[in-house]
C-alpha cells in the first residue's frame, strides 16, 4: 500500500477532497491532506482564487511544500488543481517521490527542472473542455511524450474540479473512473522495501 500526501484546490479542503481521501484511505492507503487554507473553504472557484491571490499563490505554495517536511520522501504526490503546483514541484525535486498524481492541471516540467525523473510514474487527469485544464494541455502532453511511466487522461466535458463530490462540478462517472485509474496506478507503486 502507499503513502500519499494530498493537496486540496483552490476552494479549500472541502468535504468532496475529504472524501476523495477517504475512499484511498478505505483501500488500504495513508493518506495527508494538508489544509493550506487553515479551515476555509469557498463555494466558488472566484472566490478561491481571490483567496489565493491575496493571500500570495507563492506563499500558499511554500506552506505547501514545507507540508512534506515532516513526512517521509518515499510518498506518492498528489494534486487537485492548485495543489499540482506543490505535488508536481515535489515529485520532481525531492528526492525518493514513489509517484505523482495531477489532476485537473499540469505545469510544464521545466518550472522544475530539466526533466521528469525516470523513476517516478506520473499520472495527468483533465476535462478535454475544462477551460483551465486547456491552458496545461500542452504541458501534460510534452510530459508523457518525455516518459514511459507518464500516463494522460482525457474525460469528455468541461467541468474543472470534476471529482469533488460536495461541488456543483462534480461528475460522478468520470469521477468514478479517475478514482479506477487512480487505484490502479496505486496498485503498481511497488511496496517500500525499507519500511
Amino acid at each position: 500500500m502507499s503513502e500519499i500526501l494530498l493537496y486540496h484546490h483552490v476552494q479549500g479542503l472541502t468535504e468532496g477532497v475529504r472524501s476523495f481521501a477517504d475512499g484511498l484511505r478505505q483501500a488500504g492507503h495513508t493518506v495527508h491532506t494538508p489544509d493550506l487554507f487553515d479551515g476555509r473553504t469557498f463555494e466558488t472557484l472566484e472566490d478561491g482564487m481571490g483567496f489565493a491571490r491575496e493571500a500570495g499563490f507563492g506563499a500558499l505554495a511554500e506552506r505547501g511544500v514545507a507540508a512534506a517536511d515532516d513526512i517521509s520522501p518515499d510518498v506518492v504526490y498528489a494534486g487537485f488543481s492548485f495543489g499540482v503546483m506543490m505535488a508536481q514541484q515535489l515529485a520532481q525535486t525531492r528526492d525518493g517521490a514513489r509517484g505523482a498524481l495531477l489532476m485537473y492541471s499540469c505545469l510544464p516540467v521545466s518550472e522544475f527542472g530539466a526533466a521528469w525523473p525516470a523513476d517516478v510514474p506520473v499520472q495527468v487527469h483533465g476535462k478535454e473542455a475544462d477551460e483551465f485544464f486547456l491552458e496545461d494541455i500542452d504541458a501534460a502532453r510534452a510530459l508523457v511524450e518525455s516518459s514511459d511511466q507518464a500516463e494522460l487522461f482525457l474525460y469528455p466535458g468541461e467541468e474543472h474540479l470534476f471529482a469533488d463530490s460536495s461541488l456543483q462540478a462534480f461528475d460522478p462517472a468520470a469521477a468514478a473512473l479517475l478514482t479506477e485509474r487512480v487505484l490502479a496506478f496505486l496498485e503498481r507503486i511497488p511496496a517500500d522495501e525499507t519500511g
